[in-house]
């Protein structure tokens, strides 16, 4: 084996030094299993497609510019403690490396710090795991403060985990932020000290955004809007349907995480009605733990939401193990994906079926319970998209009261009161007082009838 230089420039891949060339090869380590396996069920890839795992991992591959020289499934009996793959596949894989003059070697699963540190060895290119190449697309996409903090976050959380004694020389991925650097420094407990107190101030850091997020949101709340948020897999048309129903101008594109840093605008709904609409980044199958983690904050206002809009691409091959994808995130966040009362399923991209598929789709659609209603639209046509406002606003209504009132002309105080705290849905002057249908909350009910004299609005 080589020698290691002070500054680890041994230990670098040759195509590292020198250039850069963004050449990987994406390696599907997928352990052999029957179908309908209860422990690949738990996992989530229990009807998942193998050759759909590895179209996914070449998109990640390719979100952040990487070109995939090739790619290719490596089934597995056992994995192995030292390097995940058998000893001949390390062997076969070393030969296309050298033979491509690979860089990088994406492996679509989690590796230990110790098979990462033997497969770079074994193959003199660097490696990256799911969780590392999630993190790497994380870490280029975050545009706002907020994004950069829990981004930076999750990335320490994981470098730290990958500061083992294997390491007598350290490079900047190990070290640093980001996995595709240079050398950096060289001592083990030195980047851990440094690391563990990055980590605490920008813990320390996301608590203030915490607490101006709550700030906002109660500011929201003492307001008639409720709020409407979108969850899904990455890539299931989140943003274009965010688009199609508020007119922003949301970045909407054909590739994995598209979106990261959330946003709210104003959605309004048939009837007149008012909410606020909440994009948030796509979800996908093995999230690392640190993301869900570090975006905890950012993820508060689907904890929050009134309604929540699983958006599916029901196109997709992998379309129902994308949704037990989604409900695995949705359930760590505490939510119950099975609530019928609180979430729609939207099953877009319709437009791309044929009109017998399509027919095919709204039959399954009908003749699920209204309890749990899914609603076909085309984000990028607009088709479906009325019947889901509706739909919205229905939901919404449901946990609201409507009362008729009478208010005196003079009592300004209270006119704008009842303004700020429900919905005013008809308001009518006739011999000095204004005559007022209002839609409020549950919490707000007892206040409404003892002050204004509120009765149940009629038929």
């Amino acid at each position: 084996m080589e020698p290691r230089n002070f500054d680890g420039e041994a230990d670098r891949p040759r195509s590292a030094r020198g250039r850069h060339t963004g050449r990987v090869i994406v390696v599907g380590p997928y352990l052999r299993m029957r179908r309908g396996d209860a422990d690949a069920q738990a996992e989530g890839h229990g009807l998942r497609d193998a050759e759909a795992r590895l179209d996914e991992a070449k998109g990640l591959a390719r979100a952040i510019d990487l070109t995939v020289v090739d790619a290719l499934i490596a089934p597995v009996g056992q994995i192995r403690p030292a390097t995940y793959l058998g000893k001949g596949k390390v062997e076969e894989l070393a030969g296309l490396v050298a033979g491509h003059d690979i860089e990088l070697v994406v492996m679509d699963c989690a590796l230990s710090p110790i098979q990462q540190r033997n497969l770079e060895k074994a193959w003199n290119a660097k490696v990256l795991d799911r969780t590392g190449l999630i993190l790497e697309i994380f870490g280029r996409r975050a545009k706002t403060k907020e994004g950069a903090l829990q981004v930076e976050l999750a990335h320490l959380n994981y470098q730290r985990s990958r500061l083992v004694r294997s390491w007598t020389h350290l490079e900047r991925q190990r070290g640093g932020f980001g996995f595709l650097g240079g050398p950096g420094e060289t001592q083990i407990e030195a980047d851990r000290r440094l690391i563990s107190e990055r980590i605490s101030r920008l813990e320390n850091e996301l608590k203030k955004v915490q607490a101006t997020r709550r700030l906002h949101r109660a500011g929201r709340q003492r307001v008639p809007y409720r709020v409407v948020a979108l969850v899904g897999y990455t890539n299931a048309g989140k943003s274009t349907l965010f688009n199609r129903l508020t007119r922003a101008e949301v970045q909407a594109a054909d590739m994995l995480f598209a979106t990261l840093d959330p946003t709210l605008r104003a959605l309004s709904l048939p009837y007149g009605g008012k909410a606020m609409l909440s994009d948030t980044v796509g979800f996908i199958s093995n999230l690392p733990t640190q993301l869900v983690a570090a975006f905890r904050a950012t993820l508060e206002e689907v904890l929050e939401a009134d309604v929540i809009l699983h958006v599916r691409d029901i196109s997709h091959e992998d379309a129902e193990a994308q949704q037990r994808d989604v409900d695995a995130v949705l359930r760590q966040l505490g939510i119950n994906p099975d609530d019928g009362g609180r979430i729609i399923e939207v099953w877009n991209k319709i437009d791309r079926f044929d009109p017998e598929q399509r027919e095919k789709l709204e039959n399954i659609a009908a003749r699920r319970s209204a309890e749990h209603p899914a609603l076909l639209v085309s984000a990028e046509t607009g088709e479906g998209v009325d019947a889901l406002l509706a739909a919205i606003e229905q939901r919404l209504a449901a946990k609201r009261t409507t009362l008729d009132l009478s208010v005196d002309a003079s009592d300004g105080a209270g006119i704008s009161w009842l303004h700020r705290n429900s919905e005013v849905l008809a308001k009518e002057l006739h011999d000095g007082r204004f005559d007022m249908t209002v839609r409020v909350d549950e919490t707000k009910r007892d206040i409404v009838v003892s002050r204004f004299d509120a009765v149940p609005h009629g038929p």
